[in-house]
């Protein structure tokens, strides 16, 4: 069996489970297979590389390895959970893609299974499975809200709420339905998604009962808890908490897929092994944070005087990944949770994923490096840069403005659906800033301080691949602009673009300072109209991504370790 393949089942079962029934109806009837299509098709499949993924679990205690066994299987329903936050048709597509034996049916199959659905995440989210199947245009609001329904109408629905209901409406975990009155109503996850929550509870549950290691233990029983009862707070505290072998991520966070609001979270699933070595080697970067803090280019009202005094760094190595923690481009590490209240209390958890970050390096970044940069720039680009940058990235989500100024309002409700790449944006332009601070105090090695600006300009032409439909490919496209139109960075008479030294830390630290100026504002035209100016991607940048064609966009990994 195809390693793409192992996955089907699993996400049927899950899908099998979904109250929902799907609102398409997929024929399992399909025409003659076009040669020219499956090639094109294929060829969009090669991109992403295909790298086998595990962790040593071996020397694992027997009661941790069948509790890590029960935490892979609560993993595989996220799949189908995901799905079916993606788009209601996706399960009925699914089964029909898995009937069709014809080679252009294989390759949607394979594609679909890539992406968690029927759009090329990396091409503007075109659809790419034949039209006898009749997918629409990708939903923005995903199948959190009705499929009949405006973003005017939620909007102004919305705004009638008080209080609790408000809350609800605009919080992570509810989706939006009609009632049989027809009119908007908000749904509680652990109302819509049952059926499989159910279940994945009673897994983390055998799991939590299997581990002799107390903060683990603690953790699953709390978020089996979480899943059944939709309050997830004493759970994300609980895993902030978190300090085991097993290092699992599981539950509903991100908001990529709500592109209306920002409001509603994915589920997603990362099961780990924790690296004791590499994570210890972080400690220095935890004790800097309110330094960095302090030091931030923005007025000083605007920082935080006392960060939640937790913010525990983890360096792990993937064993299975699952939902929105699976899909399209591979997730290189995460600060979470998103939850203000436990960021004030203990700010927030950054998880690095080692084994995903070495394979994205060899496979994807190094040959861009060689076609992208000038000659001068290519010997400059380092893993412990672009390990360095990552984790400072996450850090930084964690620094700056989280509230409106002068306001107890959150920053994502007031940018909405701009805050995504504002803040991807802003996370990964202000770690290159913190970098600098770090390098000036000799806290970062000589290495990572001499090749970190190339290093992030390689990355650049890495990450704008995900497309501009990607937060962090929008937030991408606009640094490298920014960069651009303030001479830091430069395109030499071959094509290729190098770093200007002489003006580079500026720059940085001016877009860092315009970012978070924008987001303590609160100001949605502001960040609309910013993002418009500069998210594009201009002739020179094209120029190279045209050269570009041949070497993977990412990589597509096959979890040897979790069969």
């Amino acid at each position: 069996m195809k390693p793409f393949r192992t996955a089907i089942p699993a996400i049927l079962a899950a899908l099998t489970l979904m109250s929902a029934s799907c609102s398409n109806d997929q024929s399992s009837s399909t025409p003659p297979p076009a040669p020219s299509a499956t090639a094109a098709l294929d060829a969009k499949i090669r991109r992403f590389a295909p790298v086998d993924v595990t962790a040593p679990a071996a020397s694992l205690p027997a009661g941790e390895a069948a509790a890590l066994r029960e935490l892979v299987a609560a993993a595989r329903l996220v799949d189908g959970l995901f799905l079916e936050q993606v788009w209601a048709g996706n399960a009925g597509l699914l089964a029909a893609l898995q009937k069709d034996r014809s080679p252009e049916g294989q390759a949607e199959l394979h594609y679909f299974l890539i992406n968690k659905g029927p759009w090329s995440r990396v091409d503007h989210n075109e659809v790419f499975v034949r039209p006898h199947f009749n997918v629409p245009v990708k939903p923005e609001q995903a199948n959190y809200y009705p499929a009949d329904a405006t973003k005017k109408e939620v909007e102004a629905w919305i705004a009638t709420l008080k209080g609790p209901a408000h809350a609800e409406a605009t919080g992570f975990f509810s989706v939006i339905r009609r009632g049989s009155d027809g009119k908007l109503t908000s749904v509680p996850y652990n109302v819509e998604y049952r059926n499989v929550l159910v279940p994945l509870a009673a897994h983390l549950r055998k799991a939590a009962a299997l581990t002799s290691q107390p903060t683990l233990k603690r953790f699953l029983e709390l978020r089996a808890d979480a899943l059944i009862s939709n309050d997830y707070f004493a759970s994300d505290m609980a895993w902030m908490e978190l300090d085991a072998s097993i290092e699992p991520t599981i539950g509903p966070y991100e908001t990529y897929e709500d592109e209306w609001f920002g409001y509603k979270a994915g589920f997603e699933a990362f099961i780990t092994l924790k690296d004791d070595a590499e994570t210890k080697k972080l400690d220095v970067f935890g004790a800097r944070l309110q330094e960095l803090e302090n030091a931030l280019p923005i007025d000083a009202s605007l920082r935080n005087a006392k960060l939640g005094a937790l913010a525990p760094m983890r360096v792990v190595n993937v064993l299975f990944s699952a939902g929105d923690g699976n899909r399209g481009v591979q997730t290189a590490a995460f600060n979470l949770p998103n939850d203000d209240r436990v960021i004030r209390e203990k700010g927030s958890k950054r998880v690095m994923l080692k084994n995903i970050q070495e394979a994205k390096f060899s496979k994807v970044l190094m040959p861009i490096a060689g076609i992208a940069l000038a000659p001068a720039d290519r010997g400059a680009v380092s893993f412990d840069a672009f390990f360095t940058h990552i984790l400072m990235h996450e850090l930084m989500h964690g620094l700056g403005p989280h509230q409106v100024k002068g306001t107890s309002s959150a920053i994502r409700l007031a940018l909405k659906d701009t805050y995504a790449a504002i803040e991807e944006a802003k996370a990964d332009i202000s770690g290159l800033w913190a970098l600098q601070q770090l390098a000036d105090k000799g806290v970062v090695s000589a290495e990572v301080a001499k090749t970190m600006y190339s290093t992030f300009l390689a990355s650049v032409f890495r990450s704008i691949r995900f497309g501009l439909g990607e937060a962090h490919g929008k937030g991408i496209a606009l640094q490298i602009n920014y960069l651009l139109d303030h001479g830091a960075v430069v395109v030499g008479a071959d094509g290729t673009f190098s770093v200007v030294q002489g003006k580079i830390r500026d720059a940085v630290t001016a877009l860092t300072t315009e970012l978070m100026n924008l987001e303590a504002n609160g100001d949605y035209a502001a960040a609309q109209a910013f993002l418009k100016k500069m998210v594009t991607v201009r002739p020179e940048v094209q120029r190279v991504l045209d050269r570009l064609k041949e070497i993977p966009v990412d990589i597509e990994p096959n979890f040897t370790g979790a069969r």
